[in-house]
């Protein structure tokens, strides 16, 4: 099994930082999950990401480059993460 070193954008970071840490620490503690698993589910539209639920609310979005996962940004809601979704069509 390939093992994987994380990465957090400064995009993500900034949307970690304005979080409440309850919700840091689920975010962190579901990054480090990833890490042993493949990459899940795609984001739609050939949208090369991949999209995790880390709450019925939260959204991660990430990608693999390589040995490396990359965190991208961390939505608090769902509706905040289809606004920046959206920006891609």
């Amino acid at each position: 099994m390939a093992r994987f070193e994380l990465f957090f954008s400064d995009k993500a970071r900034n949307d970690l930082h304005g979080m409440d840490s309850l919700l840091q620490e689920l975010f962190v503690k579901h990054a480090e999950k990833l890490l042993s698993m493949p990459p899940r589910r795609h984001l739609k539209f050939g949208i090369p990401f991949n999209v995790e639920d880390v709450t019925k609310q939260a959204r991660m979005v990430y990608e693999t480059r390589g040995e490396t996962l990359a965190v991208l940004r961390c939505f608090a809601s769902h509706k905040d993460c289809e606004k920046w979704f959206k920006s891609f069509r």
